[in-house]
């Protein structure tokens, strides 16, 4: 019997061969998705409370991070760290999440993980200038400045948002009964949390401080790495095709740029899914200044959650609340993107649009830029070193 030759797919429009029929889907295949998907989300979120309750034990007797200490001296000190950590680990919500890990060991007070976290979060766009550069190596000779200066875009309005932004955060902490905001997921949760990690806290509790902080950061990594991988993807290919792509007006522009970032729950993802929509021309660069604004507010949803489990789970006698330290950072950002939107728009975009030019006009001022990027915190963290 002769067998008859599959006509190969890239042929088929030319032979007229018939299309290949694919074998339906099992009927287990729904759930057992449901359940691969449940089980990677509950691992993820074992890891990340997890991984908080060792940063927490390593931190109360690492002296470098404890009261005094170079790296925490004061909430200069505290902002350098946040934004160069940030740099290093090419991610700002693990940061943020070690700065609440201190406050609540009484490792640094309320006011310096709050500078943390903001250091945090301008550290945290330096991915998307990574990002930028490879595209720009794929990219034709002409098409090479669009994803580079996406990223000066980016994180240039990152710092123009959170700068002011944490002014205004900090003034609220400093309110008595901002800053003392009891808000947390009950004493039950806490009881729960000591019957699952109280066992394992207590056998490493005299191993050295800076290797449980390490190992703590490193398990708050992987955990993050997990969510990522549990969380619905937001590519520039399903924002084309569900017809997103006509958002360019700043006000559906903020929501998107909200939305995706609480989706996500990383501004580093969010922002970076900029590169190939501006390289493929879905949005115009002058159009993104609103998305990455949107963006900047709800990454701050994990942080969040980070100061519920963390508070949650108790805390050192006379040391404060985690959630308003987030909290006053979420209404601070959320104060000035609103008023710079609303009032200031045409030379807000005037001004970033400006700056990018300046430092793409050149691989020289590329360079200078990127090296600023991590001059900045060091050179902070040094001279608060020395003021005290």
């Amino acid at each position: 019997m002769r067998i008859k030759e599959a006509v190969p797919p890239d042929r088929r429009g030319a032979t007229g061969g018939t299309k290949p029929t694919l074998d339906p889907p099992s009927p287990g295949a729904p759930l057992r998705n449901v359940l691969w998907w449940s089980l990677r989300f509950l691992v993820a979120l074992f890891l990340f409370v997890g991984a908080l309750q060792v940063m927490k034990t390593g931190a109360q007797s690492l002296d470098v991070l404890n009261e005094g200490g170079w790296l925490v001296r004061n909430g200069g000190s505290t902002l350098g760290l946040g934004w160069f950590g940030a740099l290093i680990v090419l991610s700002g919500s693990p940061v943020a999440a070690s700065a609440l890990a201190l406050v609540n060991a009484g490792s640094i007070s309320a006011p310096e993980g709050f500078t943390m976290v903001t250091g945090s979060r301008i550290g945290a766009a330096f991915v998307v200038l990574l990002v930028a550069v490879l595209y720009a190596l794929r990219s034709g000779s002409g098409e090479r400045l669009k994803p580079v200066s996406t990223a000066v875009m980016a994180l240039s309005t990152t710092a123009v948002i959170y700068v002011p932004g944490a002014v205004i955060g900090w003034f609220l902490l400093q309110i008595g009964g901002f800053g003392s905001l009891e808000l947390n997921l009950g004493a039950g949760f806490g009881d729960l949390i000591d019957v699952i990690y109280g066992g394992l806290i207590e056998r490493i509790a005299s191993w050295p401080g800076a290797l449980l902080f390490a190992g703590g950061l490193g398990l708050l990594l992987l955990a993050f790495k997990l969510i990522d991988s549990v969380v619905p993807e937001m590519d520039d290919e399903k924002i084309e095709h569900s017809r997103l792509s006509w958002l360019r007006s700043k006000w559906p522009m903020f929501a998107l740029g909200c939305l995706v970032a609480l989706v996500a729950m990383s501004v580093s993802v969010a922002l970076t899914v900029l590169v190939p929509l501006v390289t493929k021309g879905y949005v115009k660069r002058e159009d993104i200044l609103p998305y990455i604004m949107g963006a900047n507010i709800t990454t701050l949803g994990d942080t969040l959650f980070a100061a519920f489990l963390l508070d949650s789970s108790g805390r050192t006698a006379g040391v404060p609340p985690t959630v308003p330290i987030v909290l006053a950072g979420i209404i601070g950002t959320t104060i000035v993107s609103i008023v710079l939107l609303g009032f200031f728009y045409p030379q807000l975009k005037s001004g970033i649009w400006r700056f990018q030019r300046q430092m793409t006009k050149s691989k020289t001022r590329l360079a200078v830029f990127t090296a600023a990027l991590f001059a900045v915190p060091v050179a902070i963290i040094t001279l608060s070193g020395f003021a005290g």
